[in-house]
């Protein structure tokens, strides 16, 4: 229930990080601490970002990365807690 409830909280956010060219390794960090302040973070994965992988694989990477729980998946979107 704790993530239906996230999900909800998760439709109004705004994108705060988007993942480009460089790939999650770049925005490691600002996602981290963006974490630290806000509860939920709603993360955007561009065409260049997603190469081969798709954006669940992509989504759980970051989010393993940051030791963060991924909440959804989206079309490109991702959010997590």
């Amino acid at each position: 229930m704790v993530s239906d409830e996230l999900r909800k909280q998760a439709h109004d956010l705004d994108v705060t990080v988007w993942v480009g060219k460089h790939g999650i390794e770049s925005v490691t960090d600002e996602l981290a601490d963006q974490l630290q302040e806000r509860r939920l973070v709603k993360v955007k994965f561009l065409r260049a970002a997603r190469g081969s992988d798709d954006t669940d694989t992509l989504a759980a990477e970051l989010a393993d990365a940051v030791g963060a729980d991924l909440i959804e998946t989206r079309g490109n979107t991702a959010v997590l807690h």
